[in-house]
């Protein structure tokens, strides 16, 4: 389900009938019923949005935990067990999940920049230049992905700075094949990114 669905009103509630025990909206939930997720996030988002909040420092980031775990509601709500527990507590433990997800993945940020920083012999780079540096570092690791041919010459092109002639002159390959390369290259990377922005390091 999307972001949609969790942020759609529980129209049965909408029309003034009586709340449900949270019993209920477990039960609906398992079932598939779309309404008991929008109830779910009525009564819990402030809870896990004020977890996230805590544990991260960021509203931002804290906003996306909460829509992550919905999210994670909904696709895990066959394996909730209402004789492990309530359906609250459950969804506390996928919050805490999810937390330690974000906090593993901005680690892994931290990590692989100031790695950077060290290879280059410059030391951590400064905060601003941090995203920056970051972007280098995942389009080099996504581009290492490419076949042999493309690498070649999407390399050249960004670090070189040739344009396609030029690279057709360097290489001895027809210019309409570099310019193939280029643009089966490009689409090709440009999947990577989207599928994988942040590879483990």
């Amino acid at each position: 389900m999307t972001e949609q669905l969790i942020a759609a009103p529980a129209s049965r509630w909408a029309h003034g009938e009586a709340d449900l025990t949270d019993e209920e909206v477990a039960r609906g939930l398992v079932a598939g019923d779309e309404a008991c997720l929008a109830e779910a996030y009525r009564r819990w988002s402030g809870l896990v949005h004020t977890l996230a909040r805590r544990s991260l420092g960021d509203a931002e980031e804290a906003a996306d935990v909460t829509q992550q775990v919905f999210l994670g509601v909904w696709r895990g709500r066959g394996g909730f067990r209402p004789e492990r527990g309530a359906i609250g507590g459950w969804i506390v433990g996928i919050t805490r999940r999810k937390i330690a997800d974000a906090l593993s993945a901005r680690t892994r940020r931290t990590d692989l920049v100031a790695a950077v920083g060290s290879a280059s012999g410059l030391g951590a780079p400064a905060a601003g230049h941090a995203e920056a540096v970051l972007d280098r570092v995942l389009v080099q690791h996504q581009l290492a992905r490419l076949p042999a041919a493309q690498q070649r010459v999407l390399r050249l092109a960004f670090y070189a700075d040739l344009t396609q002639t030029q690279i057709a002159d360097r290489t001895g390959w027809p210019l309409g094949t570099v310019k193939s390369h280029a643009r089966r290259g490009l689409r090709q990377l440009r999947g990577y990114l989207e599928q994988d922005p942040h590879p483990e390091p």
